[in-house]
């Protein structure tokens, strides 16, 4: 197969995703257990909000044409009460704290740091004025009741978590945790319990794939390492097939012992890409095997066994197409969309030359500020280097055409 530009292979993950015709399992867990979970059943609103007309502001309640003149002081009211005197008059004011509902007869709130007042009068201060509606949010300014606040396939963060308690939502239906197989290949590899030989090395990239997978809201599952054998890769391919992704790490190059693409196919996989033009990463594969009599279809990414290599592809390939297969950008309508790579844009703090050709993905530091965000590389030895990856806490993207991009330029990076 041809070789793929980076925008290639992201392009043709995003057609699989949207053309994901079935969606997860469903559960319902509570709220205090559905933080980075997918949301599957749409949420609305259950009552106005804001439910009454609230004042944003600690202030006076008051009629915006009396601002002018002295005003009496009838009263105070915090959030959470009820005015329970008669509508405010005409040149008559309340005392509204934050949170309150605005008192009827007012149509506006001052803040409390622009009057004079003292027990019984109110006067704005010398150049302050009001109009009619400052500082009152509107009942249902935010939503009227029966609104839909939360889309099916929404990812459920902080804010989402904060709104889902604001309806009440107790408990929340979400798409089960998608599984994942994690197998590692190689006759280097030891477990990370064991004590490697003088040539071992212990089994790395399961773990970081593990802690990737789960992040993302995947369940991984580490299957025992594959020795570099033909019929001990394809007896462990086989036995992965439960699972609804395969994450290979080494084996996929064309090396005397890679037999990953080999043994998919044995399994009827089909290929969309079996290398992509980036660095590190080149040998990266994508495939499906497709369902039989027993299994679902599983999805598969086959990455370089190289630490940072499998790093880098894992999260620019197969997690945007997990999080799909979690049911995110799943809508009520039934489209999908595809969830992309989270990239971002900083300046350079340092020149950085490579040599041309390829998309290449550099271990890197990103720092920010209200000045805004920079960007360095952490300096590595390879995509061996498991060091620098740690020290880094996203890639530098250098595109294919730049040879040298100098300090201060705009790059682009991967976040993770």
């Amino acid at each position: 197969m041809p070789l793929l530009s980076c925008s290639e292979a992201l392009q043709t993950i995003a057609s699989k995703m949207q053309a994901l015709s079935t969606l997860p399992a469903t559960e319902t867990i509570t709220l205090g257990q559905a933080h980075g979970r997918v949301l599957a059943q749409a949420v609305s609103a259950d009552r106005d909000q804001p439910p009454f007309p609230r004042s944003p502001r600690d202030g006076y309640a008051l009629r915006a044409a009396d601002a002018g003149s002295p005003l009496a002081l009838l009263g105070g009211i915090r959030a959470g009460e009820q005015w329970a005197g008669k509508p405010l008059e005409q040149g008559e004011t309340i005392e509204a704290m934050t949170g309150a509902p605005v008192p009827s007869g007012a149509d506006a709130v001052v803040m409390l740091e622009h009057v004079a007042a003292d027990a019984a009068t109110v006067t704005l201060q010398p150049g302050r004025s009001a109009k009619a509606g400052e500082n009152i949010v509107p009942q249902g300014a935010e939503a009227h009741a029966g609104d839909l606040l939360l889309q099916p396939g929404t990812r459920l963060g902080p804010a989402e978590i904060a709104l889902l308690a604001s309806v009440g939502a107790a408990n929340v239906t979400v798409f089960a945790r998608p599984a994942v197989a994690i197998l590692s290949t190689g006759d280097e590899l030891v477990a990370v319990d064991e004590t490697p030989g003088p040539m071992q090395i212990r089994n790395s990239n399961a773990h970081g794939l593990a802690a990737m997978v789960e992040m993302i809201g995947g369940e991984p599952h580490i299957l025992p390492i594959a020795a570099d054998t033909r019929e001990a890769l394809h007896a462990a391919i086989a036995a992965a097939r439960g699972a609804q992704m395969l994450l290979l790490s080494g084996g996929v190059s064309a090396g005397k012992y890679d037999f990953v693409e080999d043994a998919l196919l044995a399994l009827g996989a089909e290929f969309y890409f079996t290398g992509v033009a980036i660095q590190p990463g080149k040998p990266a594969v994508f495939g499906r095997i497709p369902a039989d009599g027993t299994h679902d279809e599983q999805w598969v990414f086959g990455l370089p066994g190289n630490p940072v290599s499998t790093q880098v592809t894992a999260l620019l390939f197969a997690m945007p197409m997990l999080r799909a297969l979690g049911g995110e950008g799943a809508g009520a309508s039934g489209e999908r969309t595809a969830p992309g790579s989270f990239f971002a844009e900083a300046r350079l703090s340092e020149a950085v030359e490579v040599r041309p050709g390829l998309t290449r993905f550099l271990p890197a530091l990103l720092l920010s500020s209200l000045a805004g965000a920079t960007v360095r590389p952490t300096g590595w030895q390879g995509s061996g280097d498991l060091n620098a990856n740690a020290r880094a806490n996203c890639y530098l993207v250098v595109p294919p055409e730049a040879s040298r991009m100098e300090q201060g330029a705009a790059a682009t990076v991967l976040l993770r």
